[in-house]
């Protein structure tokens, strides 16, 4: 029994409701440690990056700018005699031609420096990319590591702070009610603190993701560059190997086969552009092998098959698994010279002078996609009528092209590409090629707009009944579901269509 000197206590919590709190405590305790773990879990090691492009290759750059000159910047003294007289002769008559390869050797090879300094300049652009991502990224692992650190460190605070009240609770009713207090207020305060936690740590996970986001377009941009060098290194390559070839100490070639050498260089020194521009833009050559695989079935059992503006020669590949003779053709030396290096059979050309040196009845099949669009009317239809008496009877043709019946198809490819001349619906396209004598001329449709991207209609609401929607709400939803497939019709078709026809 208790003295009158010693304080009563008062049991408020039963043993039950300690059972019940032991519980709650260890499923919290469970779920923190399941939080915690899932926490290290998410924590990313950090990637590797790759390593800065080699610098460019300066081998032949010193050698090419000591032998580009053909003779000297003055006139040479011949002294006097009958054997001055005959070297000033044959030198007024060498002159003008070796000024003009001396002119374009010159230009070459200003040329060449120019972009061996842009490539310098590149790459010590990528290097710096490279050391900031390594370093950004080093600190956001860092950062995460204390991160877990500090997670871990909450509940032995926490359980610090327990004891502490626990001492208290064994004392008096009213230090019971001093450190219920205290308790609470700790309790707000732990709460606010964790909150301010949180919300800090939301705004440097916006800030990680924004600065991630800055860092994909600089590699993407990065990238982009260096593919466009790459294509560049290639193309100075191959013209500098052709211009060796061309040098005066070769077998003459006349001052036509100077101008012919000029000419075909300004032609073919920007062309490995318009490759990076479909790399980039058209799609990889895995895509489109995918896109072209629906017109082998056309050709099953055909030979001699000819592909206009093939490209990187995607086509002539299936065509070759497929064990179907064929050959490709394209305005672009560079693609050219893709196909070439692939082992495919590509020649260089317009299709219309192509055609034209063919003899009659000499093509299996003929395919072009992607390049009807490119042509001028006119030659496009003479272009249709070569084809026309090339084919062989039962041979087919397709063309594929954008098809500007879907606004988007044209707003979105067909004028992003500066070659095109003219868009081709598809029933003009169509008239086009049976006006030129072919036959079962039908128009196949492909790549449709993704269902989940189109204008999606609205869903009829239930009235508070559970009935059918008002007349008038109804007659409203109705009109706008109408207009919305009424606008993905002229919006959101087929991007692509192609015009197959046969000669029989």
């Amino acid at each position: 029994m208790p003295t009158n000197d010693e304080p009563t206590f008062t049991r408020t919590v039963s043993p039950e409701d300690l059972t019940r709190l032991k519980r709650d405590r260890e499923e919290i305790d469970r779920r923190y440690n399941d939080a915690l773990t899932a926490l290290d879990r998410a924590v990313q090691p950090l990637p590797p990056l790759p390593d800065p492009p080699p610098p460019p290759d300066e081998t032949q750059v010193d050698a090419i700018n000591a032998r580009w000159r053909l003779f000297p910047d003055h006139q040479p003294d011949f002294g006097s005699g009958i054997r001055a007289w005959v070297k000033r002769f044959v030198w007024k008559l060498v002159a003008p031609a070796l000024q003009q390869q001396h002119e374009f050797n010159g230009a070459l090879i200003d040329h060449v420096n120019r972009n061996l300094s842009l490539d310098r300049e590149r790459n010590q652009v990528v290097r710096e990319v490279l050391s900031i991502l390594r370093e950004q990224l080093g600190a956001v692992a860092g950062f995460e590591s204390r991160l877990i650190l500090f997670v871990q460190q909450i509940t032995p605070y926490v359980d610090s702070k327990d004891l502490e009240l626990g001492g208290l609770l064994k004392r008096t009713n009213e230090d019971r009610a001093e450190a219920i207090v205290r308790l609470e207020q700790r309790t707000v305060g732990l709460a606010g603190g964790i909150g301010g936690v949180s919300d800090e740590l939301q705004k440097r996970w916006e800030s990680m993701v924004a600065r991630e986001r800055r860092y994909e377009a600089q590699v993407h941009e990065v990238r982009t560059t260096l593919s466009t060098l790459q294509q560049s290194s290639l193309t100075l390559k191959r013209e500098l190997e052709r211009w060796l070839k061309q040098r005066p100490d070769a077998p003459p070639g006349g001052k036509a086969a100077d101008v012919a050498v000029h000419t075909n260089a300004s032609t073919t020194i920007d062309s490995y552009k318009y490759v990076g521009f479909e790399d980039q833009f058209r799609g990889s050559p895995e895509q489109i092998r995918i896109r072209l695989e629906a017109y082998l079935p056309d050709f099953e059992g055909a030979s001699d098959v000819l592909d206009i503006g093939c490209g990187r020669g995607e086509f002539l590949d299936l065509l070759r698994e497929r064990g179907i003779g064929g050959r490709g053709l394209d305005l672009n030396h560079e693609m050219v010279e893709v196909c070439r290096s692939r082992g495919l059979t590509a020649d260089e050309g317009d299709a219309l002078g192509y055609l034209e040196g063919l003899p009659d009845g000499s093509l299996g099949g003929i395919v072009a996609a992607q390049v009807v669009e490119h042509l001028d009317p006119g030659y496009l239809m003479q272009t249709l009528d070569a084809a026309y008496h090339k084919l062989r009877p039962g041979s087919k043709i397709i063309l594929e092209t954008i098809n500007p019946a879907c606004w988007y198809a044209f707003f979105e490819s067909y004028i992003r590409d500066v070659t095109h001349v003219r868009p081709l619906h598809p029933d003009t396209l169509k008239y086009l090629m049976i006006s030129s004598g072919f036959q079962k001329v039908d128009i196949r449709y492909s790549a449709p707009f993704p269902d989940d991207s189109k204008l999606q209609p609205v869903p009829k609401p239930l009235a508070a009944t559970g009935g059918e929607p008002t007349a008038d709400i109804g007659a409203v939803i109705s009109t706008v579901n109408e207009n919305a497939s009424k606008l993905n019709e002229l919006l959101f078709t087929h991007l692509d269509y192609a015009a197959i026809g046969e000669r029989l």
